[in-house]
């Protein structure tokens, strides 16, 4: 019996993917990202993962003013062999486009990561440091700390272009920035 052929994306160009490939590569996993150059491909999500995404984007579009609107595992283009795939984020309505497949990183407000067991370098190093050089004001990292979120918030500071820690939130999270948001973050038992 003659093995399974491989796709032919398996296999990288030498210089790398582009952030344009990945609208053009057939068979692509679903909610593959592009991260310096090389496809990362996402794990089965745990329910914690599931049910805080869900939590945190239905309070966020409650929360966030009129004009915005919050989308969910939507890639954002950050640089030619940069397209993360951030768990949430927040744009301008002006930007959206139901054809879209990507945002572009000057667009987006605020970028938001649950971290899973197989996304921890990426979520709390990698895509934080791209987000930050790309000039997405606000970051959110959710953890699962022993079946309880925590959310830790950042803001640019925009003479490094680094991230500034301005908060970590376990029962509510309650910011002014980007805009007033007021999070119950124990009704992940209710979702």
């Amino acid at each position: 019996m003659a093995p399974p052929s491989l796709p032919d994306w398996v296999f990288p160009p030498p210089e790398g993917f582009r952030a344009e490939d990945l609208d053009h590569i057939p068979d692509l996993p679903a909610h593959t990202e592009l991260i310096d150059g090389s496809l990362v491909f996402v794990s089965p999500q745990r329910d914690f993962h599931t049910s805080m995404l869900f939590l945190l984007h239905t309070e966020l579009r409650r929360s966030i003013p009129e004009g915005y609107r919050v989308r969910r595992e939507m890639s954002v283009k950050l640089g030619p062999k940069q397209r993360p795939e951030p768990d949430l984020i927040v744009v301008p309505q002006a930007v959206v486009r139901l054809d879209a497949t990507y945002y572009e990183g000057r667009d987006v407000l605020l970028a938001a990561e649950v971290v899973s067991p197989d996304s921890e370098e990426r979520d709390r190093k990698r895509k934080p440091s791209l987000y930050a050089e790309a000039g997405i004001r606000h970051y959110w990292r959710v953890e699962n700390e022993s079946g309880r979120p925590a959310v830790y918030v950042y803001e640019l500071d925009p003479a490094t272009r680094l991230y500034a820690p301005t908060g970590i939130y376990h029962d509510r999270l309650k910011v002014s920035m980007p805009f007033d948001i007021d999070i119950d973050l124990t009704q992940i038992d209710e979702v």
